[in-house]
């Protein structure tokens, strides 16, 4: 029986949705030992800033009861670099790469991806939005030497800020990579879509903090970091569930995505496709052997189309 796996987002066709998430999969170079790279439905790389990043201080990962907590700091080599050094690299892969991008202000947002724009080999972006506004301010009166930190993903008009400003300097396919910490998750997929985006992938990582009881110290030198795996899975696959109900775009689903029983938990609650992100330290094949199973699932269920598995939630 002939399987149709194959999705649109945006501009982009993908042959199949199984991705692998930001962070967790490097330039895509570190798995190719592992893993057949031409089988994915498409690559997210490390997010990349406007300039080089060191990152955080170790220690930068602890292993938590069903999850890992990271906080690596985001670190990178710059736009440049990425240009010159990584990309070189995925160009010839022949699989849709999406470049993850941060800025601490609209404006370093989109001179990142004036730079990217500047190449031909990226089929898209995904917006980190999980990071602090610089320019934010609480209250017009702020004390000397305060500043409210806040992330872009914590509210609808900086969502909508970033997105547009994105928007207006590039036609090519746009996620926004929308956080858990809010109250709201439907009206954050909402605001990115009127904004312009293509699709909204999430979640991003819970902030999440782990003490050496011994010392009384925080386990990581950032004190706090972003807790995922499977612990935050069920609270992810509400969340796809309420995003995809609020928007006509597509959602694509992150959080614990261990194999494929776990990937079908997304599609069905709504996403279009998945990224596979924690479970790549663990088993570096995790993508293709989601990818296999989701097929073995459909052979089984007499599907032909993935279609008929995005959205079938019964309620």
């Amino acid at each position: 029986m002939k399987l149709n796996l194959e999705i649109e987002i945006g501009k982009i066709k993908f042959k199949n949705p199984v991705l692998v998430a930001s962070g967790t999969f490097g330039h895509a170079g570190e798995f190719k030992q592992f893993i057949d790279l031409k089988k994915l439905g498409g690559i997210v790389t490390k997010t990349i800033t406007l300039k080089p990043r060191l990152g955080n201080p170790p220690q930068r990962i602890v292993e938590t009861p069903s999850g890992m907590l990271n906080s690596i700091g985001l670190q990178n080599p710059g736009v440049e670099k990425f240009i010159e050094e990584k990309l070189p690299y995925l160009q010839n892969l022949r699989v849709p790469i999406i470049v993850s991008v941060m800025g601490y202000s609209i404006e370093e947002f989109t001179e990142v991806i004036k730079k990217l724009e500047e190449t031909q080999s990226i089929h898209g972006y995904e917006l980190n939005l999980s990071c602090p506004n610089v320019a934010y301010k609480e209250t017009p009166n702020e004390p000397p030497g305060f500043m409210t930190v806040k992330m872009f993903a914590q509210e609808e008009g900086m969502i909508a800020g970033v997105v547009r400003g994105v928007r207006g300097v590039t036609r090519k396919t746009l996620i926004a990579k929308l956080g858990p910490e809010v109250s709201d998750i439907g009206a954050m997929a909402s605001a990115a879509e009127r904004a312009g985006a293509d699709a909204v992938s999430l979640v991003h990582t819970f902030v999440a903090m782990a003490i050496d009881v011994k010392t009384r110290r925080p386990v990581l030198a950032n004190k706090t970091g972003g807790l995922s795996g499977p612990c935050i899975r069920p609270i992810a696959v509400r969340m796809v569930w309420e995003a995809s109900r609020a928007v006509k775009i597509p959602v694509i689903g992150i959080g614990g995505i261990m194999d494929a029983h776990d990937a079908l938990e997304f599609l069905i609650a709504g996403a279009s496709a998945i990224q596979v992100g924690t479970a790549n330290f663990i088993n570096p094949r995790a993508s293709i052997e989601i990818l296999e199973g989701l097929k073995d699932f459909m052979k089984k269920e007499k599907l032909r189309d993935l279609k008929e598995i995005i959205g079938s939630l019964r309620t």
